[in-house]
Protein backbone atom coordinates (compact mmCIF):
# COMPACT_ATOMS: atom_id res chain seq x y z
CA UNK A 1 0.00 0.00 0.00
CA UNK A 2 1.45 3.28 -1.43
CA UNK A 3 0.32 6.97 -1.84
CA UNK A 4 -0.77 6.89 -5.23
CA UNK A 5 1.49 3.73 -5.45
CA UNK A 6 -0.68 2.16 -8.65
CA UNK A 7 1.64 4.13 -10.69
CA UNK A 8 4.86 2.30 -9.33
CA UNK A 9 7.53 2.48 -12.00
CA UNK A 10 8.23 -0.90 -11.98
CA UNK A 11 5.01 -1.70 -12.80
CA UNK A 12 3.95 0.75 -15.33
CA UNK A 13 3.86 0.83 -18.66
CA UNK A 14 4.88 4.15 -19.05
CA UNK A 15 0.10 6.83 -16.09
CA UNK A 16 -26.62 15.69 -11.08
CA UNK A 17 -45.92 25.12 -8.01
CA UNK A 18 -46.89 22.11 -8.54
CA UNK A 19 -48.71 24.63 -11.31
CA UNK A 20 -51.12 25.14 -9.09
CA UNK A 21 -53.77 25.49 -11.96
CA UNK A 22 -56.90 25.00 -10.40
CA UNK A 23 -60.12 25.77 -12.83
CA UNK A 24 -62.60 27.83 -11.05
CA UNK A 25 -65.61 26.11 -12.21
CA UNK A 26 -68.49 28.76 -12.22
CA UNK A 27 -71.78 28.07 -12.17
CA UNK A 28 -74.35 30.92 -12.69
CA UNK A 29 -77.75 30.74 -12.13
CA UNK A 30 -80.34 33.50 -13.55
CA UNK A 31 -83.89 33.61 -11.96
CA UNK A 32 -86.21 36.11 -13.75
CA UNK A 33 -89.15 37.01 -12.73
CA UNK A 34 -92.30 36.46 -15.00
CA UNK A 35 -94.96 38.88 -13.33
CA UNK A 36 -94.24 42.18 -14.93
CA UNK A 37 -94.93 44.28 -11.57
CA UNK A 38 -92.27 42.23 -9.98
CA UNK A 39 -88.91 43.59 -10.16
CA UNK A 40 -86.16 41.28 -11.85
CA UNK A 41 -83.85 39.41 -9.35
CA UNK A 42 -80.98 38.27 -10.81
CA UNK A 43 -79.22 35.69 -8.42
CA UNK A 44 -75.37 35.79 -7.77
CA UNK A 45 -73.47 33.76 -9.61
CA UNK A 46 -72.14 30.71 -7.15
CA UNK A 47 -68.42 30.30 -7.41
CA UNK A 48 -66.59 27.10 -6.19
CA UNK A 49 -63.07 28.45 -5.24
CA UNK A 50 -60.63 26.23 -6.09
CA UNK A 51 -58.79 24.25 -3.43
CA UNK A 52 -54.98 25.16 -3.47
CA UNK A 53 -52.86 22.69 -4.87
CA UNK A 54 -50.60 20.84 -2.48
CA UNK A 55 -47.11 21.77 -3.74
CA UNK A 56 -44.51 18.25 -4.01
CA UNK A 57 -41.73 18.15 -0.98
CA UNK A 58 -38.68 18.42 -2.70
CA UNK A 59 -36.50 15.02 -2.38
CA UNK A 60 -33.66 16.06 0.36
CA UNK A 61 -30.18 14.63 -1.04
CA UNK A 62 -28.52 12.37 0.43
CA UNK A 63 -25.88 13.96 2.73
CA UNK A 64 -21.89 12.89 1.24
CA UNK A 65 -20.43 11.16 4.27
CA UNK A 66 -16.65 10.71 3.82
CA UNK A 67 -14.97 7.49 5.16
CA UNK A 68 -13.57 7.82 8.59
CA UNK A 69 -12.85 5.22 11.84
CA UNK A 70 -16.44 5.08 11.88
CA UNK A 71 -16.92 3.45 8.87
CA UNK A 72 -16.56 3.87 4.93
CA UNK A 73 -18.13 6.72 2.83
CA UNK A 74 -21.58 7.34 2.32
CA UNK A 75 -23.39 8.77 -0.69
CA UNK A 76 -20.44 10.06 -2.51
CA UNK A 77 -20.95 12.05 -5.73
CA UNK A 78 -20.32 10.36 -8.79
CA UNK A 79 -17.53 11.87 -11.08
CA UNK A 80 -19.11 13.91 -13.86
CA UNK A 81 -17.65 13.63 -17.16
CA UNK A 82 -17.16 17.80 -18.54
CA UNK A 83 -19.27 18.52 -21.94
CA UNK A 84 -15.43 20.10 -23.05
CA UNK A 85 -13.94 16.78 -21.78
CA UNK A 86 -15.77 15.74 -24.99
CA UNK A 87 -14.14 17.21 -27.26
CA UNK A 88 -10.84 16.63 -29.83
CA UNK A 89 -9.40 19.52 -28.54
CA UNK A 90 -6.56 20.96 -26.33
CA UNK A 91 -8.93 22.02 -23.72
CA UNK A 92 -11.32 18.47 -24.42
CA UNK A 93 -7.81 16.71 -23.36
CA UNK A 94 -6.63 18.57 -19.82
CA UNK A 95 -10.60 18.37 -18.95
CA UNK A 96 -10.61 14.60 -19.30
CA UNK A 97 -7.37 14.53 -17.83
CA UNK A 98 -8.78 16.38 -14.62
CA UNK A 99 -12.23 14.02 -14.90
CA UNK A 100 -9.60 10.56 -14.82
CA UNK A 101 -8.45 11.56 -11.41
CA UNK A 102 -11.63 12.54 -10.32
CA UNK A 103 -12.69 8.79 -11.48
CA UNK A 104 -9.52 7.38 -9.44
CA UNK A 105 -10.28 9.60 -6.21
CA UNK A 106 -13.91 7.96 -6.14
CA UNK A 107 -12.62 4.20 -6.99
CA UNK A 108 -10.62 4.79 -4.09
CA UNK A 109 -13.30 6.52 -1.37
CA UNK A 110 -16.19 3.96 -2.67
CA UNK A 111 -14.41 0.43 -4.11
CA UNK A 112 -16.66 1.44 -7.52
CA UNK A 113 -14.37 1.38 -10.38
CA UNK A 114 -16.79 1.40 -13.25
CA UNK A 115 -16.20 5.01 -13.77
CA UNK A 116 -12.63 4.90 -13.78
CA UNK A 117 -12.38 1.52 -15.84
CA UNK A 118 -14.47 3.79 -18.49
CA UNK A 119 -12.37 6.62 -18.52
CA UNK A 120 -9.29 4.04 -18.91
CA UNK A 121 -8.07 2.14 -22.28
CA UNK A 122 -7.77 -1.34 -22.37
CA UNK A 123 -3.83 -1.56 -22.59
CA UNK A 124 -3.60 1.13 -19.04
CA UNK A 125 -1.86 -1.07 -17.06
CA UNK A 126 -1.81 1.41 -14.06
CA UNK A 127 -5.44 1.65 -14.89
CA UNK A 128 -5.59 -2.69 -14.06
CA UNK A 129 -3.91 -2.31 -11.08
CA UNK A 130 -5.33 0.37 -9.48
CA UNK A 131 -8.48 -2.00 -10.10
CA UNK A 132 -7.18 -4.46 -8.45
CA UNK A 133 -6.41 -3.07 -5.65
CA UNK A 134 -8.92 -1.20 -5.10
CA UNK A 135 -11.56 -4.02 -5.48
CA UNK A 136 -9.50 -6.16 -3.15
CA UNK A 137 -9.33 -4.11 -0.15
CA UNK A 138 -12.91 -2.77 -0.16
CA UNK A 139 -13.68 -6.40 -0.13
CA UNK A 140 -14.83 -8.48 2.91
CA UNK A 141 -15.98 -5.61 4.46
CA UNK A 142 -12.69 -3.58 4.72
CA UNK A 143 -12.37 0.16 3.54
CA UNK A 144 -10.12 3.00 2.72
CA UNK A 145 -10.77 6.87 4.21
CA UNK A 146 -8.78 9.57 2.66
CA UNK A 147 -7.20 8.79 -0.25
CA UNK A 148 -8.51 11.83 -2.50
CA UNK A 149 -6.23 12.95 -5.53
CA UNK A 150 -5.97 16.89 -5.78
CA UNK A 151 -4.98 17.58 -9.08
CA UNK A 152 -3.20 21.56 -9.23
CA UNK A 153 -2.61 21.31 -12.49
CA UNK A 154 -2.88 20.14 -16.06
CA UNK A 155 -0.99 20.99 -19.51
CA UNK A 156 -1.08 19.74 -22.48
CA UNK A 157 0.68 20.98 -26.09
CA UNK A 158 -1.41 18.41 -27.76
CA UNK A 159 0.80 17.56 -30.38
CA UNK A 160 -0.14 13.72 -31.81
CA UNK A 161 2.35 11.52 -30.33
CA UNK A 162 0.93 8.18 -31.59
CA UNK A 163 -2.08 7.50 -33.54
CA UNK A 164 -4.78 10.05 -32.64
CA UNK A 165 -2.95 9.78 -28.86
CA UNK A 166 -1.83 13.22 -27.08
CA UNK A 167 -0.14 13.51 -23.70
CA UNK A 168 -0.60 15.83 -20.98
CA UNK A 169 1.89 16.87 -18.07
CA UNK A 170 -0.36 16.59 -14.80
CA UNK A 171 0.77 18.44 -11.06
CA UNK A 172 -1.11 16.00 -8.87
CA UNK A 173 -0.92 14.54 -4.79
CA UNK A 174 -3.00 12.40 -2.83
CA UNK A 175 -4.26 12.81 0.24
CA UNK A 176 -3.27 10.46 3.56
CA UNK A 177 -5.15 7.38 3.07
CA UNK A 178 -5.93 4.61 5.81
CA UNK A 179 -6.63 1.14 5.61
CA UNK A 180 -9.45 0.11 8.14
CA UNK A 181 -9.92 -3.99 8.54
CA UNK A 182 -13.80 -4.98 8.82
CA UNK A 183 -13.51 -4.47 12.53
CA UNK A 184 -12.49 -0.66 12.24
CA UNK A 185 -8.82 -1.68 12.81
CA UNK A 186 -6.63 0.70 11.53
CA UNK A 187 -4.04 -1.36 9.48
CA UNK A 188 -1.78 1.12 8.00
CA UNK A 189 -1.84 4.52 6.80
CA UNK A 190 -0.32 6.14 3.64
CA UNK A 191 0.83 9.28 4.35
CA UNK A 192 0.18 12.53 1.63
CA UNK A 193 3.09 13.19 0.33
CA UNK A 194 4.22 16.33 -2.02
CA UNK A 195 2.78 16.95 -5.70
CA UNK A 196 4.16 14.93 -8.62
CA UNK A 197 4.32 15.03 -12.08
CA UNK A 198 2.46 12.26 -13.85
CA UNK A 199 2.37 11.93 -17.69
CA UNK A 200 -0.62 11.29 -19.27
CA UNK A 201 -1.38 9.49 -22.44
CA UNK A 202 -4.74 9.48 -23.87
CA UNK A 203 -6.19 8.39 -27.01
CA UNK A 204 -9.66 9.67 -28.79
CA UNK A 205 -12.07 7.70 -30.45
CA UNK A 206 -14.99 7.38 -31.37
CA UNK A 207 -16.23 6.89 -27.41
CA UNK A 208 -14.34 9.79 -26.88
CA UNK A 209 -11.29 10.10 -24.88
CA UNK A 210 -9.67 6.99 -22.98
CA UNK A 211 -6.54 6.95 -20.71
CA UNK A 212 -3.71 4.56 -22.47
CA UNK A 213 -0.61 5.09 -20.05
CA UNK A 214 -0.26 6.98 -17.00
CA UNK A 215 3.10 7.36 -14.82
CA UNK A 216 5.10 9.35 -13.25
CA UNK A 217 7.72 11.50 -14.78
CA UNK A 218 10.27 10.96 -12.33
CA UNK A 219 11.40 7.22 -12.23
Amino acid sequence: MTSHNFLTVRRLRVHLVAIAAASALVLTGCNSGSDPGATDTTSPSAVQTPSPSATPTPTATPAYVPASASGRAQNVPVPVLPEVAKKKTKEGLEAFVGYWYATLSYAYETGDTEPLESASGPACGSCAKVKTEVTEWHSDGRWMAGGKMHVEGVHSDFIETGTAEYQAVVQVYQDTTDYYLADATLKGSVPRQPAIGDIVIAGFGASGWKANTVEHLVK
